[in-house]
């Protein structure tokens, strides 16, 4: 996962100075060499590095952090604010005109990913009300086209492509006539890339610059690559210019350290972060988010907008009537199991929440989603609605059907009977399940103190 060894050396380096009465200098000397080592490591940039540390020095020497009755947690804060302002300072949105359609045009190196957070982009811009068209404009890599394509279907979102003709500007324009037409209010234009950059890559997107004005171009850069992201970053910026970064692999990146050091380098900001493989892997950068992460803090409101949007507000009154009537079954159990799915995997969810990383030992195990999932659809209605009928002999052909064990079965009706009694107690608080499928309230969280 992204920052994991980052993360984890700062954390054990915050947890050292947050508890400390008093600090000397000797102390935040020997701190910020840490932190120094932690960051190269990382593969930050070393200049940045260097200017990072001295920015902490500075603040941290001032006699106000010193002199305070917690010199420790404010040593911690400046870190923390530090980190946030390497990353951006604040959240950058994607600009969307006023006079639709929005042009935004994606560009990177071959094998950046741009072709998946095309789609990834196309999909979120989707969820918040966009009727997206995708533009097929590689017209070199073999099987550009038809990579989009397939995309474009399993999220059935529309992709334009012109399989006769090699001008981009050319499918471009025409794909911009279409969207009109069609009423699409965002346009996202599937650039080539190569393995190396060059003078013809360049000339290419300077000319769909020049001739289609695209309101964003969005580097996508793959965080994987190291110090070469950087250099491949700065060299689009001052090539061709470019509005904002996506971030794409990040949960293969164990370092991170692009990410800290693109915006420092190139001056613009990271608007996206691509998560995993899945085409819903993808979120706003918010730097105060991504920094609270890095340190360990946790990230609960990410949590509440992923509950946000797998959880179905009607749904969930819907099931608080049905179990007013009859009590909580499997279905509804399934139910709630197919909408937690949706937020993404479980092992990625504790991990935003406040001091769940510092749990070792705790080994999560997605994949018992699956075989819930499969012991429950090998039973019948009737099982279902009561798991009393579960006799041995029915144990033994369910334990057969989802290709587990009598032992599971066992241990899963278990479980399921403690949240029955759970449900139980909730049915006599009205809105009590719609309250906790709803979430937290956002500006408690905000004011909350970790």
């Amino acid at each position: 996962m992204a920052f994991e060894g980052l993360s984890s050396r700062l954390q054990e380096i915050t947890r050292k100075i947050r508890g400390k009465a008093r600090i000397t200098e000797s102390d935040l000397k020997e701190m910020l060499r840490e932190v120094k080592l932690a960051l190269l490591e990382a593969d930050v940039n070393y200049k940045i590095v260097k200017e990072f540390i001295e920015s902490i020095r500075e603040k941290a020497l001032g006699q106000d952090v010193l002199k305070s009755l917690t010199p420790g947690q404010q040593v911690v804060k400046i870190v923390k604010d530090e980190l946030v302002e390497l990353l951006g300072g604040t959240e950058s949105k994607v600009n969307f005109t006023p006079n639709p359609p929005t042009i935004i045009m994606l560009v990177g190196l071959q094998g950046s990913g741009k072709t998946t957070t095309a789609g990834k982009l196309a999909n979120l811009f989707r969820k918040q009300g966009k009727k997206p068209l995708l533009v097929a404009c590689d017209v070199y890599r073999p099987a550009a086209i038809k990579q989009l394509q397939v995309v474009g279907k399993q999220l059935n979102i529309p992709v334009y492509a012109n399989e006769t003709s090699k001008d981009v500007v050319h499918i471009a324009r025409q794909a911009i006539s279409v969207a009109m037409s069609k009423l699409n209010d965002v346009v996202i234009l599937d650039t080539a890339g190569r393995l190396h950059i060059d003078e013809e890559l360049m000339d290419e997107l300077k000319r769909l610059k020049t001739n289609i004005k695209p309101h964003e171009i969005l580097l996508v850069v793959d965080s994987m690559t190291g110090q070469d992201a950087v250099n491949v970053a700065e060299k689009f910026n001052t090539t061709v210019g470019i509005d904002g970064v996506v971030l794409t692999k990040l949960d293969g990146d164990t370092r991170g350290g692009s990410a800290l050091s693109v915006k420092k380098v190139t001056g613009k900001p990271i608007k996206f972060a691509a998560t995993g493989e899945k085409l819903s892997d993808i979120e706003v950068f918010h730097p105060e988010r991504m920094a609270s992460r890095i340190l360990g803090m946790g990230d609960i409101l990410s949590v509440i907008e992923k509950a946000e949007e797998a959880f179905d507000q009607e749904q969930a009154e819907k099931l608080e009537k049905q179990l007013r009537k009859r009590e909580f079954d499997l279905d509804d159990y399934l139910t709630q199991i197919r909408q937690i799915k949706k937020m993404g995997s479980f092992s990625s969810l504790l991990k935003l929440i406040p001091g769940m990383n510092q749990l070792k030992d705790v080994k999560i195990d997605d994949k018992e989603f699956v075989r819930i999932e499969a012991i429950i659809c090998s039973m019948t209605k009737e099982e279902k609605r009561d798991v009393r009928l579960l006799n041995a002999s029915r144990r033994q052909r369910i334990a057969k059907g989802s290709g587990t064990s009598v032992q599971e079965i066992n241990k899963f009706i278990k479980s399921f009977e403690m949240t029955q009694k759970m449900m139980k107690k909730m049915k006599s608080n009205k809105g009590g399940l719609k309250k906790m499928m709803n979430g937290i309230d956002e500006n408690t969280l905000k004011n909350f103190k970790f």
